[in-house]
């Protein structure tokens, strides 16, 4: 017996079952027509707690699952079953990873609540050949059975299901469960046949009955016992509730391909293979389950644990002829095969195969005691090779193994030819932090622990609780509902640490750091602990025509894949196997020096490493090479058993590594799907979650290994004793450093993508299935999904494709493919970040679309996009920076420029690029004044406009449209300058005169009126003044309000309009008089008033004038109504300076003669001067 491990070549993947929206989740609670009186247990799932982590295993952590595969409909095929919160929850949920052109995706998952709890081994389901549904039946403690008929809108849309399940929910009293008998397992062998076998070895067969009719039960029950019903009866009365040892602890029913035959094989607690013939209830054999012969004293040994039910398989298609795969748990353990033959309904003819040999499966090598929990046989028929997948457990580790072989040589291939499936059960590693980090501690756990796809919000809450209850924070536990989780656990580990100051006064930075490093790892511990019994395995799940495995666990599901060429090496670092021993030891000897590194010897060789990445240099290759051993400084932490590990291995001059090695390990990172197959079968919601998870293990791993390959390089480089054996003279290590860096970056590209979470809003589709519009409570509209960047930007370039000639998809095979070629750098999956930075920036995720930036490439378009993340960033200069270094490369024009940016530009916004300067610049205005950033709304407007010319197309169009937005954003900024310049630049007079009405405006409600009579408005001075002059005549408080008088007094002065000026000032004397204000002493003299001094100032501007010209006309002011009619309108007259004058003494009589109390006492009287 082969006891070497089983070499590595299928990788694990695992994903949680926590949804990317709480929108898919469906709760039906369901009726009961059974005796209250007779419920065990009487619980509401829809109200249970889940805070702590025994309400976590409850709620979340399932019973018992499986996935059951329809076989008379394509689309949905698969349906994931799993028994939630204390068995009183069946949940339901497709689980196809790809799925026919045109169809859509079904997300909707449903959680029935029973009233009473359900037996997770009574469930079983099956599909009706002539209608598209799937029927659910459940078996409940008190005997009671639900038959759930669901069609495939049920799960794709809410209404279908919380509506009311109406005729697709029926219940029925099964009469045989309520009195001694106890249901063992259920089978279904269609939607019109189901058998129940019971514990005390009998079972009982339920046909559904079709007639419809009133008196007649909705089933027909048949009971059938293999003792008879006197020794049946007797075992009852003995047992006393314990299970006979005829009791069938597995069960299976096939028809053997002939119509109306109907056989049931069932494994026994006695360790013996029975066959049933349903139709007619009699035993047509039994056997021992290693067909061999049993002492009866030795009987009791060979009992089976009623726990296991994973014992018989039954494969193949041809008519008559089928394989039985038994499993005998006794001891080591032991596979027995059986042919199958019947030429009728009434017979079945067993014979073993290969009985000189024993097929005892091997247990993962260790101290461990492991246990077969399941197993799948499958037939290949195009090879016609048969395929055997065991399911290992140990508590709640697992593992899988594999075996393919010839039936016909099956006892050679069962010695040599198992394989194993890796399972990365390594607990992420906890961040390590030091005094000169400059990330905060808090910010790399959180990026450990918020990692997609790595722990639930379930689990998370769990943990914190427990921590809480740790720590003794009581008042903390249930935290405020407004905030994240993330903020929930970092205000609770504040409270735990406290800056404190030394002696000497000093705050203790050091001491803070080390207490709250200690109290993180203390959560993380915790949380790791209530993390595990989410990973323990329930099934194992195989389908012929998709070819891919599953692993259902408590809380999580795991799919099984091909290993690609590097992984199959890295899997396998003791055995070389097949692969080249040169390559392997290269790669093996590479991971093995850089994990003899310390942390901060990491860190300072990826910093460097950063740096040579994604700045642009000069060097040549070797100068870089030289660059990065000297910045890294890795040698000095380097021992002589270090780099004897290295010459051990490749040679003392290292002679094993040639250009043929790091050619085939440069192929074995650049591992293309070539040529590549249209995506017949898209992929499905949970197919790209499968992908997103596959490629990030293989980004990780292949960027250790060019990490390590790269270290290596650099060290076998300086690592020589002459001159003549240094490694460049028989390698070209330029080329190998180049090429490693090209892979390094593309998968530096991937991991970002593949941990980058993005809040996608639903489309509607997704909210019109996933909310009823009959619902009571219904969910906010704005309720996000939660995908990763990389599924967002390439999930709709995926899919799978057949290339077998038996039809079969070979999903395992295909998802490697689909992920090594995703990860190549010569992919024919391009990843352009300025792309992705588009779809970033449309989504208002700007923050995230900054980190691109040093992925992305210098071309005209990617500088431009930098520049529209800064912008979103409110970075100006650095935008104003990239636009003007991509003015010219978006200026010329393009035959087919490609208008590819993700809807972040519209046509009007195509159509200025690649069209000119000026028309970009105008673009670059457009986006700056959308910003309110008028400062470079001026700057770039002048560049404009300075490029318009004549051979620009509709350059006066143009022209204008830039003016008005440099006039705008100059008025904007008070550069009023600039924006009488412009405004005098303009040739259509009618914008002309509407922009200085605003010019006018703005500068005279900024109180920049001394620099608005100053600027010269050649050929508007008229204009000016008229529209001063109506502000004049509009405005009435001429005290507090915005001085027009005294600007357009100031403006007619300037222009040496002096009876201009007396004309406005006179105005302003009528409407303060008006105001009755214009009696308050601006002074301690009692004459000096505002009225006063407008009488100065007009006598004095008129005497700047001839005698002759010292007057001006004026209307009067508005007379007093008679009666009750309106104000009789003043008569225009002339008035001179001689008027002005006695009207200026008659004002200072007046002023004089209300000091002295010498006034009328009635409006008509006369005031009595003396």
């Amino acid at each position: 017996m082969a006891t070497r491990e089983p070499r590595i070549c299928f990788k694990e993947t695992r994903l949680n079952f926590e949804p990317t929206s709480s929108t898919y989740i469906v709760d039906v609670k369901l009726p009961s027509i059974a005796n209250p009186s007779r419920s065990k247990r009487q619980t509401n799932g829809l109200t249970k707690s889940h805070a702590d982590d025994d309400g976590l295993r409850t709620k979340n952590c399932a019973t018992a699952s499986a996935i059951y595969y329809r076989r008379h409909h394509q689309h949905p095929r698969s349906f994931l079953w799993r028994v939630l919160e204390d068995n009183n929850v069946l949940s339901l949920r497709t689980a196809d990873v790809c799925r026919e052109d045109g169809a859509s995706d079904a997300n909707l998952i449903l959680n029935f609540h029973f009233p009473s709890a359900i037996r997770p081994s009574c469930i079983a389901l099956s599909d009706p050949p002539d209608h598209d549904a799937l029927a659910v039946f459940v078996i409940d403690e008190v005997g009671q059975l639900y038959t759930l008929f669901l069609r495939p809108d049920s799960f794709r849309k809410r209404s279908f299901v919380e509506t009311g399940l109406g005729d697709s929910c029926k219940i029925f009293i099964v009469n045989a469960l309520q009195s001694f008998k106890t249901p063992y397992r259920l089978v279904a062998v269609n939607c019109d046949r189901l058998v129940v076998t019971l514990t005390d070895g009998g079972h009982i067969r339920l046909d559904k009955n079709n007639t419809h009719t009133a008196p007649q039960p909705p089933w027909k029950e048949t009971f059938y016992n293999a003792k008879g019903w006197v020794q049946g009866f007797k075992s009852i009365l003995s047992s006393r509730g314990d299970y006979d040892p005829t009791a069938a602890a597995a069960a299976i029913e096939s028809g053997l391909g002939l119509d109306d035959a109907s056989f049931l094989f069932t494994v026994c607690l006695d360790h013996r293979l029975r066959i049933w013939n349903l139709n007619s209830g009699q035993i047509l054999g039994a056997m021992d389950l290693l067909n061999a012969t049993r002492e009866p004293n030795e009987i009791g040994k060979w009992r089976l644990d009623p726990m296991q039910s994973n014992l018989i398989r039954i494969i193949g298609r041809v008519q008559g002829k089928r394989l039985c795969v038994t499993y005998s748990p006794v001891g080591s353990g032991e596979f027995k095969f059986w042919k199958l033959e019947s030429d009728d309904s009434v017979s079945v003819d067993v014979n073993e195969l290969h009985p000189d040999s024993h097929f005892i499966p091997i247990p993962p090598l260790g101290s461990d005691v492991w246990t077969l929990a399941d197993f799948r046989v499958v037939e290949h028929y195009s090879t016609g090779h048969l395929q055997i997948w065991l399911l290992w457990k140990n508590n709640i580790a697992y593992r899988i193994q594999e075996l393919t072989s010839p039936l016909n040589d099956l006892p050679a291939y069962w010695q040599t030819g198992w394989l194993s499936v890796y399972s990365d059960t390594t607990i992420p590693s906890a961040p390590v932090s030091g005094p000169s980090d400059s990330v905060d501690t808090s910010e790399r756990w959180l990026e450990l622990i918020l990692s997609p796809g790595r722990f639930p919000p379930s689990t998370l809450e769990a943990a914190l609780s427990a921590y809480q209850r740790a720590i003794g924070d009581v008042e903390s536990i249930a935290h405020s509902s407004s905030q994240s989780i993330a903020e929930s656990i970092c205000s609770t580990i504040a409270l735990t640490s406290a800056l404190g100051k030394a002696k000497s006064g000093a705050l203790e930075y050091e001491q803070f750091r080390a207490s709250s490093e200690a109290q993180w790892r203390k959560f993380y511990r915790i949380l790791i602990e209530i993390d595990k019994p989410r990973g323990e395995a329930l099934a194992l799940a195989y389908e012929p025509k998709s070819e891919l495995p599953w692993v259902i666990c408590a809380d999580s599901i795991s799919t099984i894949r091909r290993c690609s060429k590097l992984e199959q090496i890295c899997y396998n670092p003791k055995a070389r196997h097949a692969e080249p021993s040169d390559l392997s030891s290269l790669i093996i000897t590479g991971q093995n020096f850089v994990e003899g590194f310390s942390d901060s010897m990491l860190q300072i060789c990826q910093s460097v490493l950063r740096a040579e990445l994604f700045e642009a240099t000069s060097k040549t290759d070797q100068e870089r090479i030289q660059f990065f051993s000297d910045k890294a400084g890795f040698w000095r932490q380097i021992s002589d058993e270090d780099c004897a590990q290295v010459t051990d291995v490749l040679g003392s001059n290292f002679n094993v590594v040639t250009s043929n090695v790091y050619q085939q390990m440069l192929t074995a990172l650049n591992e293309t799907w070539s040529p590549r197959h249209p995506t017949e079968y898209p992929l499905t919601e949970l197919g790209r979650r499968v992908i997103v998870r596959a490629t990030e293990d293989v980004a990780d791993l292949q960027w250790n290994v060019c990490f390590s390959q790269l270290i290596l390089l650099v060290h076998m480089e300086f690592e020589f004793d002459r001159p003549e054996d240094a490694l460049h003279n028989r390698v070209n290590i330029g080329a190998v450093y180049r090429s490693l860096l090209q892979s390094l970056s593309r998968l530096q590209l991937i991991r970002w993508l593949a941990n980058a979470r993005l809040p996608t809003l639903l489309s509607r589709a997704e909210i019109a299935n996933s909310f009823s519009s009959t619902s009571s409570v219904r969910r906010s509209i704005e309720e996000d999904k939660f995908n990763t960047v990389l599924e967002d930007c390439i999930g709709h370039l995926l899919g799978m494709t057949s290339l077998s000639p038996d039809h079969s998809l070979r999903i395992g095979s295909t998802i490697t493919k689909i992920v090594t070629n995703l990860c190549a750098p010569d992919s024919d999956i391009e990843l352009l970040p300025h792309y992705i930075q588009c779809a970033l920036l449309v989504r208002d995720r700007a923050d995230l679309a900054i980190e691109l930036t040093p992925f992305s490439s210098q071309d005209p378009f990617s500088v431009y996009i930098q520049g529209r993340v800064s912008l979103a960033l409110r970075d100006y200069s650095s935008a104003a920076m990239y636009f003007k270094k991509a003015a010219y490369g978006m200026s010329i024009s393009q035959a087919n420029p490609g208008r590819h940016s993700s809807g972040l530009l519209d046509d009007a916004e195509w159509n200025l690029l690649f069209n000119g300067v000026p028309r970009y610049y105008a673009h670059i205005v457009a986006l700056y004044e959308k910003c309110r950033a008028y400062s470079y709304v001026v700057d770039f407007a002048r560049l404009a406009l300075q490029f318009i010319n004549k051979k620009t197309n509709d350059a006066d169009l143009l022209r204008i449209e830039v003016q008005g937005r440099l006039f705008s954003g100059a008025t904007a900024i008070s550069r009023f300058e600039l924006a009488h310049s412009t405004l005098i630049a303009m040739k259509d007079r009618a914008l002309q005169h509407s922009y200085l009405r605003i010019l006018i405006q703005k500068m005279c409600d900024n109180l920049h009126n001394a620099e608005l009579v100053q600027l010269p408005f050649p050929g508007l001075q008229g204009a000016v003044d008229e529209i001063l002059a109506q502000r004049c005549q509009d405005t009435v408080d001429v005290i507090t309000g915005i001085p027009y008088h005294q600007i357009l007094y100031s403006w007619r002065i300037k222009r040496n309009d002096y009876r201009g000026a007396a004309a406005i000032l006179l105005d302003r004397i009528h409407k303060l008089r008006q105001l009755g204000e214009g009696d308050q002493f601006t002074s301690e003299d009692i004459l000096d008033t505002a009225i006063t001094r407008q009488y100065l100032m007009l006598i004095n501007v008129l005497s700047c004038v001839e005698q002759k010209q010292a007057w001006i006309t004026a209307e009067q002011p508005p007379l007093p109504p008679a009666g009750s009619g309106a104000p009789v309108v003043g008569k225009r007259k002339v008035i001179t300076l001689a008027d002005i004058r006695k009207e200026y003494q008659d004002e200072l009589d007046r002023i004089a003669a209300i000091q002295n109390n010498q006034f009328g006492f009635t409006a008509d009287d006369e005031m009595e001067i003396l």
